[in-house]
C-alpha cells in the first residue's frame, strides 16, 4: 500500500496536468511555459535549473529550485506559496526566489498569512535585488537584474554564460609556458560572456531599451501585450506594457536568434492576434518571433 506522498512523488515522472505549458527547444535550451495578460505567466528552463515568474504552477516545474520574480503583480506571482508548500511536502529543499528589493517584506507577510492559514511552513529564500544587481548561479552561469518601466517596482534579467578565453597576448606560448605563467601567479585568461536569455516581464518600450544587451540575447522572452492597430499607444505605455508597434519600430534591434512574443491580451481571440502579427511582421523577423499563445 503507497501513502499519499509516495503516489505524490511517483506521479513527478507522469505530470499532472494543471496548468498549459507550451515547449521550445533551441539548440540546447528548452523554454517551457504560459503567459497571458491578467491571467497567469510562468516560465522555466530546465537545463539551467531556474524559471522566470510564478503567476501558476505547472507540477512538473517543482523540481525547479531558483526563480527570479518580476513583479509582484498577482498574474505573477500567485503560486510562490503553492510552490513553497509544495517542495517542502516533497522533502525538497526550499526555493531560493530573487525578486525587486521593494517587494521582500511584501512577500514575507504573504507566505507569513498563507502559513498561518495552511497551519504548514513554508520555507523559502527571499532575495531583494536592485537594478543592476548580479546572481552567480554557478561558475558557468550569472544573471543581471536590470530595471523594467512597470506600474509597481520591476525587474527583468538577462542569464549570461560565463566562459575563460585565452588573453590575446598569450595566444602564442606553449602550454608548458602558459602553466608556468599560471602557477607563477599570472592571469592569462579573461572572463568572456555569451548572453544566453533574457526576459522581460511587463514593461514599456523603456525597459527594453535601457539594457541594450536583451537585443544581443540568444533567446528573448518579451511582453507584446496588444497589437490591435486601434489602441492608443500612449494609454498602453502608462500602465507598463508593449504593443507590436513598438517591436516593429525595433525590429533592425533584434540580433536574437529567436524573440518569444508572449503575454498577450485576452480581449483578442489567439486566431485574431496570430493573424495580425503574422501579416505585420518584416522579413527580418519571420522565422525568429514566435508567437506563444
Amino acid at each position: 500500500m503507497t501513502t499519499d506522498i509516495e503516489s505524490s512523488i511517483e506521479s513527478l515522472d507522469h505530470p499532472v496536468d494543471n496548468a498549459p505549458v507550451r515547449t521550445l527547444q533551441h539548440q540546447n535550451l528548452t523554454i517551457e511555459g504560459y503567459s497571458r495578460a491578467a491571467v497567469q505567466s510562468y516560465w522555466r528552463v530546465p537545463e539551467l535549473k531556474l524559471g522566470f515568474d510564478l503567476g501558476a504552477q505547472p507540477w512538473s516545474f517543482m523540481t525547479t529550485p531558483t526563480w527570479f520574480v518580476t513583479h509582484t503583480h498577482l498574474d505573477h506571482i500567485a503560486a510562490l506559496p503553492v510552490l513553497v508548500a509544495r517542495r517542502r511536502m516533497m522533502k525538497m529543499e526550499p526555493p531560493t526566489i530573487y525578486l525587486p528589493a521593494e517587494a521582500v517584506e511584501g512577500v514575507e507577510l504573504l507566505l507569513r498569512a498563507m502559513q498561518r492559514l495552511d497551519r504548514g511552513r513554508l520555507p523559502a529564500k527571499l532575495i531583494g535585488l536592485a537594478p543592476g544587481a548580479e546572481v552567480e548561479l554557478s561558475r558557468e552561469l550569472v544573471v543581471t537584474a536590470f530595471a523594467t518601466k512597470h506600474t509597481l517596482p520591476s525587474l527583468g534579467y538577462l542569464v549570461w554564460e560565463r566562459r575563460k578565453k585565452l588573453k590575446p597576448e598569450y595566444q602564442s606560448l606553449t602550454g608548458e609556458q602558459i602553466r608556468d605563467l599560471r602557477l607563477s601567479g599570472v592571469e592569462v585568461s579573461a572572463e568572456l560572456r555569451l548572453p544566453k536569455i533574457a526576459y522581460l516581464g511587463d514593461t514599456a518600450p523603456p525597459g527594453l531599451d535601457a539594457f541594450p544587451e536583451t537585443y544581443r540575447a540568444q533567446i528573448l522572452i518579451v511582453e507584446m501585450t496588444f497589437v490591435a492597430p486601434n489602441e492608443r499607444a500612449a494609454l498602453i505605455h502608462k500602465f507598463g506594457h508593449t504593443h507590436l508597434d513598438d517591436l516593429l519600430a525595433r525590429a533592425d534591434r533584434f540580433e536574437n536568434e529567436v524573440i518569444i512574443a508572449s503575454h498577450f491580451s485576452t480581449r483578442l481571440h489567439p486566431d485574431q492576434i496570430q493573424r495580425i502579427v503574422e501579416k505585420r511582421l518584416p522579413e527580418s523577423l519571420k522565422g525568429r518571433l514566435k508567437i506563444w499563445l
